[in-house]
């Protein structure tokens, strides 16, 4: 049986089982710490208690047994109030032994740290616990123990776990006759949360957080003041599968919270249902926050797929894997029910899907930048990193993604531009966008490799994301314009003027230039520096620094090589690039002044400190500091 696993083969004595590490250190932060919305932890038992109804609802597909005794999925919440307990029960799929002790001993999602580091910084709030998939634990918040009984579907044990949030927790058989399949969750609640004890305040954070939930939603009451009565909290309706007109901002959000795990408001929502050859309803958020898992490496996304309202998978992939920010569901009516989740990969229904909801996502985010610039800077500044893995990833949407990204460059006084922008704005006989990567923007935006262009008043992207140094290797262009990065190759400026502040300033350079001088001087410090660089030249793209390093024309730009470098453990041997010396700047006439008298001690130093210089301008560390302090420390003694 597919979703059935072997019978355990656990002694039937308690075991006791410490907390993973990190589980011990999570549930000191949330047991001794003040939180301002405790009632949320109701909204994870319940979020948990309907994937395990799903999963059964899924499972049963294809073995109908496993329903069979107890059709009608419902989760039920109980009080008792004498007893001081709050019980959470569904009857899905259960749990084994061995899942007791992995599920609820076990925390393996990357959230975790994430999510103790920002608790014990202060900055983390308890709403958003169930967007670190810590979502259980937070029963300690109002429980001084916790008992979970539970049986899995199509299995004759039951399974008593039960902890007081400590470092450590037991498992013990119980009777099989007092517990039907599923799981069954009892809070011993402490003093300070007896509220949660009230039917209306368990009423009220059903209605808040788990209306939408597509399961009745029951409360049942026990104790001396107890009445019989057993009411269903929650509308329980598929709120993808009604009409837009029906649907407030609220219910929206609230749907989202609970789909995405998360208390921010959505950036946007896209909510449709597609007619014609595949009928299918989508209902999709971008967050207005990034979710931690956002750079997980597994890039996986996180849209469920539904079948007439049965849950199926989270794994489908149906959208790329740089949109898997967004969260939502897609539910088919004319897919087959007991499709595989490997039959998932190669269907045609789906692959149908994947293309269109991509295609749409892309389309309202275009709709949104066109329409509400302040929205659409607030998801890129949230996404856009991510985004641009498409246009590295995804050629066929290439176009589309290129309307969507937004870059800051140095004449967008720190804002960020479209490159319909850019090109609009590009001077008379320029060619090419400009750009240059690196890991911080205030530190490219002043590379000596850029000063010729600021000065002809050129443009310049500031490329900091990694991904930058990738897709730039790859995308052809925009509106016919090539992409060009100014550490690499030629610069090609003298058909384009300098300003004209500057222009005299350059041309009396010009003429001060003993191009002779300057010649033995490069000469000379090509020789002094032999393999370190592939050549020395005069630079077009200086214009106050008096060296710089560029890549070859046809060599790789630096700061691909680094990224590169870096992933293969440093042992990618790395590239001589080409030296370029400014020939106005008054040390290098200086130098080359020397030059003329020969090749001296004096004159090799000068040139492996200009070497040096060169990579400290680009925040990179000299391969000899020792030498480096000793020819620096002979400079200024000298002087």
């Amino acid at each position: 049986m597919s979703e059935q696993q072997a019978p355990d083969t656990a002694a039937e004595t308690p075991s006791s089982h410490e907390f993973q590490a990190e589980v011990s250190k999570l549930l000191h932060l949330m047991v001794h710490s003040v939180y301002s919305e405790p009632e949320v932890f109701l909204r994870e038992l319940v979020s948990n208690a309907a994937d395990a109804c799903d999963k059964l609802r899924y499972a049963a597909i294809t073995e109908p047994d496993l329903l069979a005794d107890d059709p009608q999925l419902a989760i039920t919440l109980t009080t008792d109030k004498d007893a001081g307990t709050l019980t959470v029960t569904d009857n899905g799929i259960g749990m084994s032994h061995d899942e007791l002790v992995d599920n609820l001993g076990t925390i393996a999602r990357s959230g975790t740290k994430a999510f103790m580091e920002s608790m014990a910084e202060g900055k983390g709030d308890i709403a958003l616990i169930g967007q670190f998939g810590v979502g259980f634990y937070s029963a300690f918040i109002v429980a001084e123990k916790v008992d979970v009984y539970s049986k899995r579907a199509g299995a004759e044990e039951v399974w008593h776990w039960s902890s007081n949030g400590t470092d450590a927790f037991t498992v013990e058989p119980a009777e099989a006759d007092d517990y039907p399949r599923g799981t069954t969750i009892v809070l011993k609640v402490n003093e300070n949360s007896r509220e949660f004890l009230e039917a209306h305040r368990l009423e009220h954070i059903v209605k808040t957080y788990s209306d939408h939930v597509a399961l009745p939603i029951r409360l049942e009451e026990n104790g001396a003041e107890a009445t019989a009565e057993v009411r269903q909290l929650n509308t329980a309706g598929a709120l993808w599968a009604r009409p837009k007109s029906e649907i407030d901002a609220d219910q929206y959000k609230e749907f989202y919270g609970h789909v995405a795990g998360a208390f921010d408001d959505p950036a946007l929502t896209i909510h449709y249902r597609a007619e014609g050859r595949n009928e299918y309803t989508v209902l999709l958020f971008v967050p207005g926050q990034p979710p931690f898992d956002l750079f997980d490496p597994s890039r996986q996304g996180r849209i469920k797929l539904y079948v007439r309202r049965v849950y199926i998978t989270d794994d489908a992939e149906l959208l790329p894997s740089y949109l898997r920010f967004v969260r939502g569901i897609v539910d088919s009516e004319d897919m087959p029910l007991n499709i595989s989740r490997e039959m998932l990969q190669n269907n045609p229904i789906v692959a149908a899907i994947r293309k269109a909801v991509g295609n749409r996502v892309l389309s309202e985010l275009k709709k949104t930048a066109e329409k509400d610039a302040d929205l659409y800077k607030t998801i890129w500044s949230a996404f856009g990193s991510v985004l641009k893995e498409g246009l590295y990833e995804d050629m066929e949407r290439r176009d589309d993604l290129l309307e969507l990204v937004r870059f800051k460059s140095t004449s967008s006084d720190g804002e960020t531009r479209s490159l319909k922008d850019y090109v609009a704005d590009m001077a008379e006989k320029q060619t090419a966008i400009y750009y240059v990567t690196g890991d911080k923007e205030a530190q490219i935006a002043n590379s000596p490799q850029i000063e010729g262009y600021k000065a002809r008043g050129l443009e310049v992207l500031l490329l900091t994301d990694p991904v930058d140094s990738f897709w730039t290797t790859t995308v052809l262009g925009y509106d016919g314009k090539p992409f060009k990065s100014v550490t690499q190759g030629s610069a090609d400026l003298d058909s384009i003027p300098a300003k004209e502040d500057d222009d005299d300033k350059s041309e009396d350079s010009k003429d001060d230039v003993d191009e002779s001088a300057f010649g033995t001087l490069m000469a000379a410090v090509k020789q002094t520096l032999g393999d370190q660089v592939s050549e020395v030249k005069r630079s077009q793209r200086l214009t106050t620094s008096p060296v710089c390093l560029v890549a070859d024309e046809k060599g790789m730009d630096r700061g691909l090589e680094k990224i590169l470098a870096h992933r293969a453990d440093n042992s990618m041997p790395s590239v001589a690039r080409v030296l370029e010396l400014n020939a106005s700047h008054e040390v290098i006439k200086a130098l080359a002044e020397r030059a003329k008298s020969g090749v001296t001690p004096d004159l090799e130093d000068a040139a492996r400190l200009l070497y040096d210089q060169a990579l400290i301008l680009e925040g990179e560390t000299v391969a000899d500091p020792a030498g480096f302090s000793a020819r620096l420390s002979k400079l200024m003694a000298g002087a």
